[in-house]
């Protein structure tokens, strides 16, 4: 029998499909029925560093919030209560979520620097979280800010919780850092338990008829997940935290990818947004139909296989694939 059991964040999980953040996870109805489909482990939907701000400020609850009276660093901030209840309601979605399912709930906290996340973080761990995502979400547009700088921030950010909560903190991060590698090194050295790669930073768009900058979302798709097999491949001969792929994982196919490049764990949102939850069943029978037809015995004997320390030309995964790839469009 085929045993698809995997470690992530120093939890057992059954498989290792976990439903990412994303709002079908706000409804604990829905958290349910991604357990009976068998999600292996739900990460809640985030909880943004603005809405601490928001409650700090004594913003919290809907009836009260006018962005005409908020400072201007926080105008930009729409009313998010009914996407994540707000940062109060985020706490009783959390002991509510423990209560409904078996499976782990990993919360989630979306900002960039310490301010209230210490606090929040204790709070997440108490209502009963079973792990802290954190979704490190910085654009870097102030020409006086270096990379180095980023970088720092990114690290103190993960000491600092790491230092305050017992819970395993896994850290989401972009695909823009310029040494991605020593990067990952540096966040499993700061205690990272875990890392999620990538984040998806959705790009806004110009609406021409009314020239206003527009938000915009276009979901996931497969081809999406080479950006993520390479680096998993490349980054999980060096770290000791747990990898996760985010971003592309749509297929039973996709999946086994993700194992095979290094990653305890692939977690989808996109997929299960297009096709409904009961979709995840069927990818996790096909996941076992794949490991059988390839005689894979178990996920653990599965990852990391085909990384850059295992495959026979791990030149593939830096220049050479580049230079391949221009000579086969001359064929």
């Amino acid at each position: 029998m085929t045993d698809l059991a995997t470690q992530y964040l120093g939890l057992r999980l059954k498989n290792p499909v976990i439903a990412s953040s994303s709002p079908l996870n706000v409804h604990v109805d829905n958290l349910q029925k991604l357990e009976e489909a068998g999600a292996a482990a739900i990460v809640l939907p985030s909880l943004f560093e603005e809405q601490i701000q928001l409650q700090e400020m004594g913003y919290d609850l809907p009836s009260l919030f006018e962005p005409s009276a908020l400072p201007d660093e926080l105008k930009h901030i729409p009313n998010m209560a009914e996407y994540n209840r707000g940062a109060n309601g985020y706490l009783a979605l959390i002991y509510q979520a423990k209560k409904a399912v078996t499976i782990p709930i990993i919360a989630s906290l979306n900002g960039y620097y310490s301010g209230g996340w210490i606090r929040y973080a204790r709070l997440l761990e108490a209502a009963g979280a079973d792990a802290l995502e954190l979704n490190i979400y910085y654009m870097a547009s102030k020409p006086h800010i270096t990379a180095a700088e980023i970088e720092d921030m990114y690290l103190k950010l993960v000491q600092n919780v790491r230092a305050s909560i017992k819970i395993p903190v896994a850290v989401k991060i972009g695909p823009y850092f310029t040494a991605m590698t020593n990067m990952a090194t540096r966040l499993d050295q700061a205690g990272a338990d875990g890392l999620v790669l990538f984040n998806r930073f959705y790009q806004p768009d110009f609406d021409l008829d009314t020239e206003k900058v527009v938000p915009t979302l276009e979901l996931s798709t497969s081809p999406e997940l080479r950006l993520r097999l390479r680096w998993i491949a490349i980054i999980s001969q060096y770290v000791a935290a747990d990898l996760a792929i985010t971003g592309g994982a749509h297929t039973a196919v996709d999946i086994l990818k993700g194992i095979l490049a290094g990653a305890a764990v692939v977690m989808m949102t996109s997929a299960l947004l297009n096709h409904g939850i009961e979709y995840l069943a069927q990818v996790l029978a096909d996941l076992e139909t794949l490991m059988k037809r390839y005689d894979f015995d178990s996920i653990t004997a599965v990852r990391g296989r085909m990384n850059q320390q295992h495959v026979a030309e791990p030149s593939v995964f830096e220049r050479a694939n580049y230079m391949n790839i221009i000579l086969s469009m001359m064929e």
